[in-house]
């Protein structure tokens, strides 16, 4: 085989790995790959993009996920605003939703990840108040302390504003990404594609941020 033919060879493939590549990032369509919520929440007009991943730590897709996410959020700018919200769908879901604000409210940053793990690789869920402040005193947080956050008023304000997230979305599966309170990302092929919508769907709103 001549150079000329190898060179030819190697670049027609370099050319047919761009256009896959990008054809397959021009494919993302609404409907299908994200949608348009109905009710959607106000824009805030600030010229920064709101990206909001609800998850449960009961689910092992977003223990998977939340590495991967954080890594993408780590790498965005100043116009992209990344959070997490949790899901409140039922008792347990409310509880958990009380750590993870509990969590926040401590500043605790470590003990989110330690979650996933206690739950996923201990096998302990953390079903009532007593289990979960018996997590939070491997963090020096005496009981009676997490108790009084999980309890408190701002705690709960912030819980009863997970749901009418949740409701007003209609979130009904874990882990899913939100931009700007407008369209819907659900969990559909690999985490890194998931991403990749989210990253198309942000340039889509940006002008309208």
């Amino acid at each position: 085989m001549t150079k000329l033919i190898k060179y030819s060879l190697t670049y027609l493939s370099l050319i047919l790995f761009v256009s896959f590549t990008n054809s397959e990032e021009d494919d993302f369509k609404l409907g299908r790959d994200y949608i348009l919520v109905n009710d959607p929440l106000p824009i805030k007009k600030d010229g920064v993009v709101e990206v909001t991943e609800t998850f449960w730590y009961g689910c092992r897709a977003c223990y998977q996920f939340d590495p991967v996410v954080n890594n993408w959020s780590s790498k965005q700018g100043d116009d992209i605003k990344f959070s997490k919200v949790p899901v409140t769908w039922g008792p347990v879901h409310q509880l958990h939703a009380s750590l993870f604000y509990t969590i926040e409210a401590l500043g605790l940053n470590a003990a989110h990840s330690a979650v996933f793990v206690t739950i996923h690789k201990e096998g302990n869920f953390l079903s009532n108040p007593k289990n979960i402040q018996n997590f939070l005193s491997g963090f020096g947080i005496p009981p009676e302390i997490s108790s009084q956050y999980l309890n408190s008023f701002t705690v709960k304000q912030k819980v009863n504003r997970a749901m009418k997230h949740g409701r007003q979305l209609k979130v009904s599966s874990t882990p899913v990404m939100i931009v700007d309170g407008k369209y819907v990302i659900s969990p559909s092929g690999s985490y890194e594609r998931i991403l990749k919508v989210v990253d198309h769907v942000v340039e889509l709103q940006r002008p309208n941020s």
